[in-house]
């Protein structure tokens, strides 16, 4: 089987999860609900980006935009997200304007520097000069810090109050399934398995989508006919 066809499914599980937050989103009009789509069409196009190298070869564009979005934004705006569901509104704003201009310092930064694909046996951040790359763990940390812990924190909180647990077992799925992509990115930077990274890449947003999916808050309004009859909007916050 040809590895390229799981970013595939990785895309389009991510894309038919985008537009399902979406659709929330147009429904409850909350901000976390915008900046989680916002992260998961992200995650669409980075693994669409990914399928398209295995198929069709790897090029400079191509390559520019799967490190910036999947190496780079992907983790942030999904944990931004988290952040605006748990902090408070100002001090989110504050974190999220700091996260917009430092957006547009790496799209200038992977945009601009020099590339060198020839060193590449795989997909890897090799072919950018260093000081691109270091941006990347600030970016990935605060990101998947911001989503595991929302995630962990808030089955916590629903535990300790004994109420919801289908909220409990939603957000230790999420959790888990945030952590598996960022094993596969240590499995393809230290034993360049793309395979193993393309795996947990696709086990991370179905596990994901189905914690999101078992919170029993999916749809508002079905205003998207791909998705009109799967689910309604709990009447609970």
């Amino acid at each position: 089987m040809n590895i390229a066809v799981l970013p595939l499914v990785s895309s389009i599980v991510s894309l038919a999860f985008a537009i399902t937050v979406l659709d929330q989103y147009f429904a409850r009009r909350r901000p976390h609900q915008l900046v989680w789509a916002i992260g998961l069409f992200m995650y669409s196009l980075s693994t669409g980006t990914e399928f398209w190298t295995g198929t069709w070869g790897l090029g400079e564009t191509v390559y520019r935009l799967w490190y910036l979005v999947g190496a780079v934004f992907v983790a942030a705006y999904l944990g931004m997200g988290s952040l605006y569901l748990l902090a408070r509104r100002p001090v989110a704003n504050i974190i999220m304007a700091v996260l917009l201009i430092a957006s547009a310092y790496a799209i200038f930064k992977v945009f601009s520097a020099d590339l060198d694909l020839t060193i590449l046996e795989g997909l890897s951040g090799k072919a950018l000069p260093r000081d691109v790359r270091l941006m990347t763990p600030f970016f990935n940390s605060f990101g998947t810090l911001a989503l595991v812990g929302g995630a962990l924190y808030s089955a916590w909180v629903f535990w300790r109050k004994k109420i919801m647990p289908h909220r409990v077992a939603s957000n230790i799925l999420i959790a888990v399934g945030a952590i598996l992509p960022a094993f596969g990115g240590t499995a393809m930077r230290f034993w360049n398995s793309l395979t193993a990274f393309y795996i947990l890449e696709l086990l991370g947003v179905v596990i994901i989508y189905i914690g999101f999916l078992r919170s029993r808050e999916v749809f508002g309004f079905y205003r998207f006919p791909l998705v009109h009859g799967f689910g309604r909007v709990s009447e609970k916050p």
